[in-house]
């Protein structure tokens, strides 16, 4: 079994750090989940069940990281920006096929986009944080 605890305290450091990134300057957004994945692997002490962790490892725990800290931007980046409300304006402007629908795709292109990144982000982070434990 994964360390859930860590794994979960990395995705919310993850989410924290990218969310202020994002408010204060935007092209930084992706220190959050290089950081959040390089601190889950770097403070596991076991995956499955032996001690040692090898680079695969890191990558999982890292992608974990990076799943839930995605899913927690998400969240905070649909529910509550004024930046995020003038986005997915910007996007529904230029989709506008279905008057109702255009929240809704902006939100899944937000969504999918947030993932993704999070998720390539904690696996490179994860990897890095194995290479300085060793």
């Amino acid at each position: 079994m994964a360390d859930w605890k860590i794994i979960g305290l990395s995705g919310l450091f993850n989410a924290a750090l990218t969310i202020i990134l994002i408010i204060i300057f935007f092209p930084l957004f992706f220190l959050g989940p290089l950081t959040g994945g390089f601190l889950a692997s770097y403070f596991s002490r076991r995956y499955e069940d032996y001690d040692k962790m090898d680079l695969k490892d890191g990558a999982v725990v890292g992608i974990f990281s990076g799943i839930i800290g995605g899913l927690i931007i998400t969240l905070i980046l649909i529910m509550g920006f004024e930046a995020i409300n003038t986005l997915i304006n910007l996007i529904s402007l230029k989709i506008g096929i279905i008057p109702g629908a255009n929240t809704v795709v902006a939100a899944y292109l937000i969504f999918q986009l947030s993932l993704i990144i999070s998720i390539i982000l904690g696996a490179i982070g994860g990897l890095i944080g194995i290479k300085v434990k060793r």
